[in-house]
């Protein structure tokens, strides 16, 4: 249920299990509708993700760098907290493509595959055969009455339908419990402009800077934003900004921020010339939905992507969510399990890596001081150990390649309170060596 990038790569993981795969979507194949409402926002594709894809869909990357996409490594990707350029990282690597692109290209890789088809249509609900989800009802594109409903059956179901699921309501309506929704809101707003791009900034692929403890996160002393060198010659520029400090679409207010900002982004107000309209959006809220906190659930029945969960897109995490839903999912099939139980070893893998992901945005929002709660257990002592590991990570390479491990999902959050860390980050603040 649903054709973008959650969807694709869990059609992905299934076609090594299925002898067919439909992918129920209102756009159809081309995916020529408006899909997700902010796809034409800059998406971050961290290394896991990228790793992720790479091994679902080998060679993607040199399809896409062949498209006119970017891999930024080393110095070529640059992070800067309040103002400061991060200590280099050599082994980093960053793709950069829009996610329209990205989507374009997994889409005609997966649509490709022999046991993969596509019905236009909308899901109107699940079909269920007594404890378990035999299919689902809906409603195609070209029918020529509003009411005139059809039937798929199939033995496992995916919910890939985004933040805006009616999944909970579905089950509800059936006798089920909805999954427990936790939110916490953030009130982010972001814009994402493109400018032309020639050689103004030739060792530059990524360069995002964030503010940091040093200006109390505070987003007016250290203007927050990012460009990534895209497909067709171009840069993609993303500001953001919480409550009231929301970017907007008025060109001259944008490159006011963007000069405002660290020295790439400045060059690009400077230099370059605009490439279309400025595009906005709003985030109230970051959303997860635990399943693994139901008593019962139906079998053939499993959630990957936005409709698990959606946090703070400032992260960047939502793209190598979905790809790691697709390998959780490809793991519980793998270990024997029949697809039409109950999936609780399913949402129990794909629990760690969201919880991980939780983890990272909650503390970082948190810092925000418009953002109330929830606080997790801990929190003030995690804030302020991740504070004085961002600040070691400026400035020493050992304390970054943890930290960006982090960063980019390769290691979980526990992994910033190892006590080797935490001696290293003593020692590079204290100046002792």
């Amino acid at each position: 249920m649903g054709g973008s990038f959650a969807g694709l790569l869990a059609a992905r993981v299934l076609a090594d299990h299925a002898e067919e795969v439909v992918v129920v979507d209102p756009d159809g194949a081309d995916g020529s509708g408006q899909g997700a409402p902010h796809r034409r926002q800059l998406h971050a594709l961290l290394s896991m993700g990228h790793a992720q894809l790479d091994r679902w869909l080998p060679g993607i990357t040199e399809e896409l760098v062949a498209g006119g996409a970017q891999v930024g490594r080393g110095p070529q990707v640059q992070y800067y907290v309040d103002g400061a350029l991060k200590a280099c990282l050599p082994d980093n690597t960053l793709l950069g493509a829009t996610r329209p692109f990205l989507e374009e290209q997994v889409r005609r890789r997966v649509l490709a595959l022999p046991q993969v088809t596509v019905v236009t249509a909308q899901v109107r609900d699940l079909i269920f055969d007594g404890a378990r989800v035999r299919g689902v009802r809906v409603l195609h594109r070209d029918s020529a009455r509003p009411g005139d409903l059809a039937d798929l059956s199939g033995d496992l179901v995916v919910d890939a339908m985004g933040r805006s699921s009616r999944l909970g309501t579905w089950l509800a309506g059936h006798g089920w419990d909805s999954p427990p929704m936790e939110r916490m809101k953030v009130d982010l707003g972001y814009a994402t402009a493109t400018f032309d791009r020639g050689d103004e900034l030739p060792g530059t692929v990524v360069a995002h800077a964030t503010p940091g403890p040093a200006n109390g996160y505070e987003q007016r002393l250290s203007e927050p934003g990012a460009l990534v060198a895209v497909e067709g010659n171009r840069w993609s520029v993303v500001l953001v900004g919480y409550g009231d400090y929301r970017p907007g679409r008025d060109p001259e207010t944008f490159l006011r921020r963007m000069r405002r900002c660290v020295a790439p982004l400045r060059e690009v107000a400077d230099r370059c010339r605009w490439d279309g309209d400025i595009e906005t959006f709003h985030f109230p809220e970051s959303r997860r939905r635990d399943f693994t906190r139901l008593g019962r659930f139906p079998g053939g029945l499993v959630a990957v992507g936005d409709a698990v969960a959606s946090v703070n897109p400032v992260y960047g995490q939502g793209l190598t969510l979905a790809t790691l839903a697709a390998s959780s999912l490809s793991a519980h099939l793998r270990s024997g399990a029949s697809p039409q139980a109950p999936a609780w070893d399913y949402f129990r893998r794909l629990g760690v890596v969201v919880d991980a992901a939780w983890k990272v945005s909650a503390v970082a929002d948190l810092a925000q001081p418009h953002v109330t709660g929830p606080y997790p257990p801990g929190y003030r002592l995690l804030r302020w150990v991740g504070d004085k590991v961002v600040e070691a990570s400026v400035i020493d390479r050992a304390v970054n390649e943890e930290f960006m491990a982090v960063v980019n999902m390769r290691k979980h959050p526990r992994a910033l309170t190892s006590p080797r860390l935490l001696l290293r980050t003593a020692r590079v603040l204290t100046g002792i060596h």
